[in-house]
């Protein structure tokens, strides 16, 4: 399998990745930075009470869209992970009395593109469109969302695609390592536990009238949000959602829940490794994850996550800098306690050594964080932050960021309101989240790599021994 391939179906497989946390390298702090967006919303409802928000932008004759449906893979009910995922995959394999290939057709006369996805907290479903093709294409963006056919042989196929992901990632140990990860960080009976496309137990038993279920639960006015942004007025749009969508009605029974996700750290350290026979590399992730989902966290944790990107970019200690291919940390935020973690690959017969090291790192960075390190980390915060809005893919950074704001409950201005939030975070307050998230007694350490080699080193430097983790229990497999 390629590397693309093998990244593709990690992101693909699990909530938590090893990919996730590969942050892009710190972005260099521009003078010439653009001005911080602050969007001006037109907030509507449609008659069913669907909410509509409207940011006009008119520096390209092109409409992005957005339905964020808030169930994602976080509201699979607990015999079916992966049908949030599966369910979003199908929208567009047939619906409003098209074929699949019908479907396609009609959006590609229109030069237009529809794409459905999920996260652990939202399944989005996305269209683009030259301006003048709105009115021709929201009519396709209403029947994929509203009346999706399902059909049983688009259901079974999807399935089986999913079936062969998971057996082809058996022995890649990126997706071992990722869940592995999140068994121990969330628990066995998590949702977060079980690969974001669903385990091999879970896929097997969902049939198409349990799709139909999950739809008809979770697609519903009440539980969603349309986003508009583009070279298109309120005026001008909202007649036409109303046309398409305003007749749009739950079609009864409760909503999708959300499954629970265990938000408290572990009880206790744990160390769990994943067995992948003469592998010459490992794989390993440590971390944890949040109490809450705290508002107030999430700038202290983003200074965080800059500050240890910091420090590992030149890593101190031999180990880390002459066996591994990088260290990287990473967060991600979920609306119940989201993890934050670093990863690194390591050549096996260092991976103890190097773990040893990494461990050494973090329990540096409770001790303090210099004021140094604390503005450079800001500035790098602040930095990425202004290329998330820059003249490149300004429509879907602002479309993605509408749709982080709808996802979090976040205030409307929280754009406006962001640098100075950064700058108003201190080192106490950078401080506090890293005993939370990176407190020696409640880490998270998940390995993958030959474990003959590995195990006897891990004894030996004191680390203790690892639980074997096996790999039919973290693909769900049925035994």
């Amino acid at each position: 399998m390629n590397g693309t391939l093998t990244a593709i179906v990690c992101l693909a497989l699990s909530v938590i990745t090893t990919a996730a946390w590969q942050a892009p390298a710190a972005p260099t702090p521009r003078s010439d930075a653009p001005p911080v967006w602050a969007p001006a919303i037109t907030k509507a409802r449609l008659s069913n009470g669907l909410p509509v928000w409207v940011v006009e932008q008119h520096e390209l004759p092109v409409v992005q869209m957005s339905l964020v449906v808030r169930s994602g893979t976080a509201a699979d009910p607990p015999a079916h992970a992966g049908i949030a995922s599966l369910t979003a995959a199908l929208l567009t394999a047939g619906a409003g009395g098209r074929s699949a290939v019908a479907f396609a057709d009609e959006l590609d006369r229109h030069v237009a593109n529809l794409s459905a996805s999920t996260t652990a907290d939202a399944s989005l479903l996305r269209v683009y469109v030259p301006a003048d093709g709105l009115a021709a294409v929201l009519p396709l963006m209403a029947d994929a969302a509203l009346r999706p056919a399902f059909p049983d042989a688009a259901v079974d196929g999807a399935r089986r695609q999913r079936l062969d992901m998971l057996r082809g990632v058996r022995d890649d140990p990126d997706a071992l390592v990722a869940l592995a990860f999140a068994r121990g960080l969330y628990g066995a009976a998590s949702r977060n536990a079980a690969p974001q496309i669903g385990s091999v137990a879970s896929l097997e038993s969902t049939s198409a009238a349990d799709v139909q279920a999950f739809h008809r639960a979770a697609y519903r006015p009440a539980n969603s949000t349309m986003l508009v942004v583009g070279a298109v007025t309120a005026d001008d749009v909202l007649p036409l959602l109303e046309r398409h969508f305003g007749s749009w009605r739950a079609a009864g029974g409760p909503g999708a829940a959300e499954a629970s996700t265990a938000d408290t750290q572990p009880p206790a350290r744990q160390l769990l490794l994943a067995d992948v026979p003469r592998a010459p590399q490992a794989r390993v992730l440590v971390g944890g994850v949040s109490r809450a989902s705290a508002p107030a966290d999430y700038f202290p944790i983003q200074i965080l996550t800059a500050v240890l990107r910091g420090r590992f970019s030149e890593p101190r200690t031999p180990a880390l800098r002459e066996y591994t291919t990088g260290v990287r940390p990473g967060f991600d935020r979920r609306r119940s306690g989201g993890p934050l973690a670093v990863t690194m690959a390591v050549q096996g017969h260092k991976a103890a050594e190097a773990l040893a090291e990494l461990l050494g790192e973090l329990a540096d960075a409770l001790k303090g964080v210099s004021a140094s390190e604390l503005a450079r980390a800001k500035r790098e915060v602040a930095a990425e932050f202004a290329q998330t809005f820059d003249a490149t893919g300004r429509i879907s950074s602002r479309l993605q960021a509408l749709e982080a704001l709808v996802t979090f409950d976040l205030p409307d201005d929280t754009y406006v309101t962001y640098a100075d939030r950064i700058d108003a975070t201190s080192a106490d307050d950078v401080l506090r989240v890293a005993a939370q998230y990176l407190d020696p007694a409640h880490l998270v350490i998940a390995m993958a790599g030959d474990r003959a080699d590995i195990e006897p080193r891990l004894t030996a430097l004191g680390l203790g021994t690892p639980v074997a983790v096996d790999v039919d229990t973290l693909f769900g497999a049925r035994k």
